[in-house]
């Protein structure tokens, strides 16, 4: 189970940084802000919602195999 749970915070990481290149905003100057904004509308939905969450799933799976 953890293992799952690993690799599928690799996959939302890896997503994530796809996401944070390739999508456009409707505001901003520049590709951090844009990015910045899309996380604000959106939420777990755009590339830095997505890697963030990948982080914390990739850490409390870690946490978890050692708690065991």
């Amino acid at each position: 189970m953890y293992i799952i749970g690993f690799i599928l915070g690799i996959v939302l990481v890896v997503w994530g940084i796809y996401r944070m290149r390739t999508d456009d905003g409707l505001f901003g100057k520049n590709q951090k802000n844009k990015n910045l904004f899309n996380l604000l509308l959106m939420g777990e939905a755009s590339g830095i919602g997505q890697f963030l969450g990948g982080i914390i799933l990739i850490i409390a799976v870690i946490i978890g195999f050692f708690v065991r």
